[in-house]
């Protein structure tokens, strides 16, 4: 997995994940992988259902990871963040 075929989530549109996930499978890629932290996390499951359902149908889900990360801020504050990292596999 090279940081080519990663894909981080943030907080654009679906669709421009979505187009993202699509025009690497399409190049010849046979897996791209989703991050997302926090919020964007449901945005992340959004794109690998939409690239399934109505995209490429022969791409499955082939792992899950979720982790916590620890984020550190302003005057040494930290906070958790959820992570959640999607395998696409064509």
């Amino acid at each position: 997995m090279t940081e080519e075929n990663i894909v981080y989530i943030g907080n654009k549109p679906v669709m421009n994940y979505v187009l993202a996930v699509v025009t690497q499978m399409n190049s010849g890629v046979d897996e791209v992988m989703l991050k997302a932290r926090g919020r964007a996390i449901s945005r992340a499951v959004d794109v690998a259902e939409i690239v399934r359902n109505r995209f490429i149908s022969d791409v499955d889900v082939s792992s899950i990871e979720i982790s916590t990360e620890e984020i550190v801020g302003n005057e040494g504050t930290s906070s958790n963040v959820s992570a959640i990292e999607i395998k696409l596999n064509k």
